[in-house]
């Protein structure tokens, strides 16, 4: 098995400690010291259920024994694809109790981006709902393991059908628990956004991890009075900790889970339980806006709206204080690391027309131009950063690796932004080829290769066009090879591939063939360019 690590350069490490970033802690000594100094606190709200700290702290610990008598040892990974339940909570600090490493995955995934983690992380475990949305996960797990045999143990939250039920796991011997984890050690592995190919993990410790919540949560103003809406699917890195359910557990807050993220949804749990912040990406920010006027629940607890993702236009962002009565907080980052939040105190202007700027004073940002060279403050360039909180590289992937980091350890981010005179970083997009659809970062090349499976598909280029509602959505112009099939028969035949929805493109416009140069080549990179530029022109014209 591949080890797991990250590893920054010692002196980065002895400076991080240093100055406080890293303090020691992992998330089994923190969840203890919570439920230790506030028992009965209540720690997650879901459904019906309300567990306190307590309960919370035993829960984790019954579960770390009985995956351990299921057969499970420490440093195995596990794949977590689980909604917004309390069970989340209980399955991620019950495998950080016992030492295994949680593989974090969205319900949305399907068995071709479930197989690629399993088989990437060597994964020998795998969590799951019965069912969520009307899909059963336990025919997923059939499929998965059929391609994974090394998947030994599959545990389901429900009705278990084949396999085991989280609440019938062994009761394991207390003796087998192991002892806490080294803080530098890989608490878990994140997934990328996936800006090329499928996507790849990010292996993340205990004292990276924990220090971007709590210095999240300190920037956000949680404390033990606040409570944090989980609107968001919570295996996503912005409602996990920016500050999201770790940092408000951190700081002592309630966590409720929303089962969705609509205003149906979500609108009566902050009346109910007196909700003062959650975190949104732009297009359900957009049907807040909509639908709050006319709510007949009151939102009056909301202290701070959170939007992240991707960029929030600042004439959008202007109507969050008038509609919804709270502050606005843009917020910017990234699994691999750097996170930039706007200050609850900013002025309005630059909370509404920047996405923030970042946590840490050792958070290193250089925005270049495609040379290398730094440009002109003000001015749109390349983001590479590093810091306390930013990894040095990937899991298993040395390709990924040579062309995400640089020799020195700053990390490519893909994004183009300009940084103003005061730091604040405003977003100008991508500069790869790279859909941003709802907040879900979709890889043209990923969906590319899926096209060109289908007997009909002579070649693929697959773009992203704007959107009003979803910020990007991504459209496929297609060379078909005898008939030309159907569009909706196309995305029919992607989503039976065993690929997630967000993924099976939007759009889909046949043409006859694609530019080429003299010499009969094209980059994919300019063939995408040109053609969006074309397609754009002909829908102004």
């Amino acid at each position: 098995m591949r080890p797991l690590e990250q590893i920054w350069p010692a002196e980065f490490a002895a400076r991080y400690r240093e100055e406080g970033y890293w303090r020691g802690e992992t998330f089994t000594s923190f969840l203890r010291a919570r439920a230790a100094a506030m028992p009965d606190r209540l720690a997650v709200v879901g459904g019906e259920r309300r567990w306190s700290f307590a309960e919370l702290e035993a829960r984790a610990e019954r579960l770390a024994r009985g995956l351990l008598a299921l057969g499970l040892r420490p440093g195995d990974r596990v794949v977590v694809q689980l909604p917004n339940i309390p069970e989340f909570l209980s399955v991620v600090f019950g495998l950080f109790r016992a030492r295994l490493i949680p593989v974090y995955a969205l319900p949305a995934h399907r068995s071709v981006e479930i197989v690629h983690f399993a088989r990437t992380a060597q994964a020998r475990g795998y969590i799951v709902a019965d069912r969520h949305d009307g899909f059963d996960y336990r025919a997923l797990a059939e499929e998965v393991r059929g391609e994974v045999p090394e998947l030994a143990h599959v545990v389901v939250v429900g009705e278990a059908g084949p396999f085991v039920a989280l609440d019938a796991l062994p009761d394991g011997d207390a003796a087998t628990l192991p002892g806490d984890a080294d803080p530098s050690e890989v608490a878990f592995l994140q997934i990328s956004g996936g800006s090329t190919g499928l996507s790849k993990l990010i292996p993340r410790t205990h004292d990276d991890y924990i220090y971007s919540f709590r210095a999240s949560a300190e920037i956000c103003g949680l404390d033990a009075s606040s409570v944090y809406l989980a609107a968001l699917p919570v295996a996503h890195n912005f409602p996990m900790s920016s500050p999201g359910v770790f940092g408000a557990l951190y700081a002592g807050s309630r966590v409720v889970l929303a089962p969705s993220p609509s205003p149906e949804a979500a609108f009566p749990l902050i009346a109910r339980e007196g909700v003062t912040m959650t975190g949104l990406v732009p297009p359900l920010a957009l049907l807040w806006l909509q639908a709050a006027p006319t709510t007949p629940h009151d939102l009056s607890s909301l202290q701070v709206l959170q939007v992240g993702g991707a960029k929030f236009l600042p004439e959008s962002a202007r109507r969050v204080r008038p509609v919804l009565g709270c502050t606005l907080q843009q917020v910017f980052g990234m699994a691999e690391g750097l996170v930039n939040y706007t200050r609850l105190d900013d002025p309005e202007e630059v909370i509404v027309t920047t996405q923030g700027r970042p946590i840490s004073p050792d958070d290193e940002v250089l925005i270049l131009d495609d040379e290398g060279v730094p440009v002109p403050e003000g001015e749109a360039g390349n983001l590479l950063t590093r810091g306390p909180y930013t990894i040095r590289a990937y899991h298993a992937n040395d390709g990924a690796n040579a062309r995400a980091f640089t020799p020195d350890g700053f990390y490519r981010t893909g994004d183009v932004v300009k940084r103003t005179a005061e730091g604040y970083l405003v977003v100008q997009g991508r500069a790869g080829d790279h859909i941003n659809r709802a907040g879900e970062k979709i890889s043209a090349e990923e969906i590319e290769d899926h096209l060109l499976g289908h007997a009909s598909v002579f070649d693929a280029a697959v773009v992203s066009l704007p959107d009003d509602f979803l910020g990007e959505r991504s459209c496929a112009f297609i060379i078909a090879q005898g008939e030309r099939p159907k569009a909706a028969a196309l995305k029919a035949w992607m989503r039976s591939r065993g690929l997630a929805d967000f993924k099976v493109p939007d759009q889909i416009v046949f043409v006859d063939a694609f530019e080429t140069t003299a010499v009969g080549k094209v980059s994919r990179k300019e063939l995408r360019a040109s053609l969006r530029r074309r397609f754009l022109a002909q829908m102004e014209g």
